[in-house]
């Protein structure tokens, strides 16, 4: 049955009920995907396709105060993480997955952890410290000015964005890459946590010896 014309919406608003709908579905995925790395520049390169750079100078503080800058990730494999402390799952998950892989290298292998919080306005030093007890001591929190953090993120391509909750609370859509870099500071790729940790350790195994 056709419909009189009279009560089908103009063809203009139709197209652009259209378009805002689509604009919303493609945003949504490029947020909510896990690892977020919609275009896989860093996980999954294309063949011939070398990813983008990743990484570069930056300035923070670490939870006791001193400060930290890319110099300081030489000498060990790191895994570097980007998140918040009142991230209410997926960041406290991934540094426990974290913690896991290290005990299982034991405690006396040489690798690194790096949290660095995308919500510096609430996560002093003094906070990212007790939070950062319930972890691995090799897992080190970093925070700073929004400027400083904000030009980490951009230097490993990590994307935030604030969602307002209730009253003055609020939530981050972000970034959820594990970063491996080698004992030069260097990206190696995406590096998977979520398997059994003597898998994940194996493999951090790897990247433990020479240069």
């Amino acid at each position: 049955m056709t419909l009189p014309s009279k009560l089908l919406p103009p063809t203009g608003l139709l197209v652009a009920v259209l378009a805002v709908m689509v604009a919303v579905i493609a945003t949504t995925a490029l947020i909510i995907l896990p690892g977020h790395d919609p275009f896989g520049l860093v996980s999954n390169p294309p063949e011939g396709v070398k990813p983008p750079g990743i990484g570069g100078p930056f300035t923070l503080i670490a939870a006791d105060g001193r400060k930290v800058t890319e110099k300081d990730l030489v000498g060990e494999p790191t895994l570097l993480f980007f998140g918040y402390t009142h991230c209410p799952d997926f960041c406290p998950t991934t540094l426990a997955d974290m913690t896991a892989a290290f005990k299982a290298m034991g405690e006396e292998a040489k690798i690194r952890g790096i949290f660095v919080t995308l919500d510096p306005a609430r996560d002093t030093p003094e906070v990212l410290r007790d939070y950062m007890m319930n972890f691995d001591p090799r897992i080190l929190g970093l925070t700073g000015t929004k400027e400083e953090v904000g030009a980490m993120a951009k230097a490993y391509r990590v994307y935030s964005r604030q969602v307002p909750g209730a009253k003055d609370d609020y939530t981050l859509d972000h970034t959820a890459i594990v970063y491996l870099l080698d004992r030069s500071g260097r990206f190696v790729n995406a590096f998977n946590l979520q398997r059994e940790p003597k898998a994940a350790a194996r493999e951090l195994e790897a990247y433990t010896g020479s240069f």
